[in-house]
């Protein structure tokens, strides 16, 4: 689970649509698969699969890095904006692994929507 800096709420319409576009781009140039992917107004959950051989950190980082230079270069009014800087994401991410919960876990991004209504 990653955020937009200051936890805009701002991943709605055409951005949403493209951060979805490119987090399945992207997770898949790195070996990795989507499981589930669900982009709220103000926080991204992903469940994937990730090769052994790539860290999980630097898997992120990828991620979070190429998502954001995606976005500031379609939506270039946004860079415009003196609290974007240049970072598009929040600092920071939460990561877990999943074994023995993972229908529990992929069933709580699918449908965390539903559960939790837009604040």
């Amino acid at each position: 689970m990653w955020t937009p800096k200051y936890r805009y709420r701002i991943l709605k319409g055409e951005i949403k649509a493209d951060i979805e576009r490119s987090i399945h781009q992207f997770v898949e140039q790195q070996g990795g698969l989507v499981d589930e992917l669900n982009v709220q107004i103000d926080h991204v959950h992903l469940l994937a699969s990730v090769p052994p051989k790539v860290s999980i950190s630097s898997f992120v980082v990828k991620v979070k890095g190429q998502t954001s230079i995606r976005i500031f270069q379609k939506y270039k009014s946004l860079k415009q904006k003196l609290y974007w800087g240049n970072h598009f994401w929040a600092r920071g991410y939460c990561v877990d692994t999943v074994g023995l919960d993972e229908e529990m876990i992929r069933k709580y991004v699918k449908y965390q929507e539903e559960r939790e209504p837009n604040k």
